[in-house]
């Protein structure tokens, strides 16, 4: 079972990493309409495979693997799940953009600007989540 959970975990990251690419990406384009199916598309995995990559990240910590104890007393563990958590909140606003922009409202270039703009954090914090995750297999930051 933890194999099984440790697989998921990576795989809804890996989709969440690719949906934020793609996000990214088309906001660079042409905001047709065809290009805002695609970023509601996008949007929509980033959501789904967040949600999976929490809550499975939950389980892993809380029932599988070393236990809560443990996770809770690395100081990699918690900037993993404080930027995780920061990139979340961010991304709220870039998904309410797309859904005004798919309704029709105009694409105002500050508000792209802004837009662009958390893509590109959330693109740096998941580069800080890796390193922070290395860092956490080879016991660094562990305190306790």
């Amino acid at each position: 079972m933890t194999t099984l959970f440790a697989f998921l975990h990576h795989a809804a990251a890996f989709a969440l990493v690719a949906a934020v690419t793609v996000e990214f990406v088309l906001v660079k384009g042409d905001l047709n309409a065809a290009t805002l199916r695609k970023l509601a598309l996008a949007d929509r995995i980033v959501g789904i495979s967040a949600g999976v990559v929490l809550l499975v990240g939950l389980a892993r910590v809380f029932h599988f693997e070393k236990g809560a104890a443990y996770y809770f007393h690395s100081g990699p563990f918690i900037g993993k799940l404080l930027l995780f958590i920061v990139a979340a909140l961010a991304s709220i606003y870039p998904t309410v953009q797309f859904i005004r922009w798919s309704k029709g409202q105009a694409v105002e270039p500050a508000t792209l600007r802004t837009v662009r703009a958390i893509l590109h954090a959330e693109l740096a914090a998941i580069v800080l989540i890796l390193l922070f995750a290395a860092m956490m297999a080879r016991g660094v930051g562990f305190y306790g």
